[in-house]
């Protein structure tokens, strides 16, 4: 049996006997599903009047992947300008991929299409050798990445709830099975709202366009910055409060401060601190200008922004992956669970969707990785035999292969 076949017969006997769909998304008779094939064709336009009808077809055609529209429209099947559009959830995609990680040069790795040439971390611009511009990227869904794509959720959940006003019930949170979340805001208030106001949103979570006269840097008639502040002033102030409260001189330093004005930061760090709280900060250090809190804000807008895929929130016709189906690229499951319960999800637990058998692999190179409780690698050029699910995920991302 060659590795597509066998992780095609994981799937599909995974669906037949193991799938629980707790995750079907409400009015699934006005979306529009779509199916990736091991094959590697795409089937669009389908659709489902009831979630058995859905159950049952995942069950024949065993598809790799599986994915839903953010829309609701009158005819799911139809043709994209005959569906007829009746709105669509807010969605938001985390993805560590664009989370710079210095895990990256560890477990990443490229190699030029053109000539061969290949190297770890985030592929160059050009190859040294040959100076292409195309690459085969292989990544990685390692604990660092995906605890820095849980850290970007809970700052969009924060201000979802906090700065718009939704409530836990009206938004939905997944792993996606593979390198990050997926948030879905499930309400009236933004079910028919166009591409441009969602991107006016998504730029609110980035932290895009925040202009000086915002953080009172205007040299009069400035407005305070205050941790009492509602949304992004006083998220920012909290920041400040926060990092100046045990703030060394190389932490200034380290968000490109001059030396001299490191020192006398934290030699005024009490006046800083009163003056967040009180009065103007501006004022409260004494050679420290606007356009050095002008750095300073950057900084910590940086800090306090949501990563998000701003071409995901901003597609109203979007598909995404549907919860609870498998990822076509480790084998596990697009994962929901309680936004309180989003510090502790542990995605290599709760996301696993094959906890039985075992299977041999030859592994040409993988970094160490656990599954569950058990810890695994690093392989190199090694024949092994391994739990279903640490085997799938190396066919998957294609650093095994399945052995007779």
């Amino acid at each position: 049996m060659n590795s597509s076949a066998f992780v095609q017969r994981a799937f599909r006997e995974h669906y037949t006997k193991d799938f629980s769909f707790n995750e079907c998304p409400p009015m699934i008779e006005k979306r529009e599903f779509g199916f990736a094939s091991f094959e590697g064709w795409m089937i669009r336009h389908k659709s489902f009047a009831t979630r058995n009808g859905l159950i049952s077809f995942l069950g024949d055609s065993a598809p790799r992947d599986v994915y839903f529209s953010c829309a609701y429209y009158e005819d799911p099947q139809a043709e994209m300008e005959k569906k007829g559009w009746l709105g669509s959830d807010l969605v938001f995609d985390i993805d560590a991929d664009h989370i710079p990680t210095s895990c990256e040069k560890v477990h990443d790795r490229w190699t030029c299409g053109k000539c061969g040439f290949a190297g770890k971390g985030a592929a160059p611009e050009n190859c040294p050798a040959c100076g292409s511009e195309k690459f085969d990227e292989s990544t990685w869904p390692c604990e660092v990445c995906l605890t820095s794509a849980k850290y970007e959720s809970v700052k969009l959940l924060d201000m979802l709830t906090k700065d718009f006003g939704f409530s836990d019930k009206e938004l939905r949170v997944f792993f996606s099975g593979h390198r990050g979340y997926h948030v879905h805001v499930e309400h009236e208030a933004v079910k028919n709202l166009d591409s441009v106001a969602r991107k006016e949103i998504a730029d609110y979570v980035c932290g895009l366009g925040l202009e000086n006269p915002f953080f009172g840097l205007n040299e009069k008639g400035s407005r305070k910055l205050s941790v009492n502040d509602p949304g992004w002033r006083g998220r920012i102030a909290k920041s400040i409060h926060d990092f100046a409260l045990n703030a060394k001189e190389e932490d200034y330093r380290d968000i490109g401060l001059k030396g001299n004005l490191a020192e006398a930061l934290v030699k005024s760090r009490a006046a800083v601190l009163k003056n967040l709280n009180e009065s103007d900060p501006w004022e409260a250090v004494k050679g420290v200008g606007p356009e050095t809190w002008k750095k300073i804000m950057e900084h910590f807008v940086m800090s306090q922004s949501a990563s998000v895929d701003t071409v995901v929130t901003t597609d109203t016709h979007r598909l995404i992956r549907l919860g609870g189906t498998l990822h076509g690229k480790t084998g596990l499951k697009k994962t929901g669970f309680p936004i309180p319960a989003i510090e502790n999800f542990d995605p290599f637990k709760s996301a696993i969707a094959f906890k039985k058998g075992t299977a041999t692999v030859l592994v040409s190179d993988a970094p160490a990785f656990r599954l569950g409780d058990q810890t695994f690698g690093p392989y190199r050029n090694q024949k092994i035999e391994l739990p279903t699910a640490a085997a799938i995920l190396l066919v998957c991302r294609k650093r095994a292969e399945v052995t007779q």
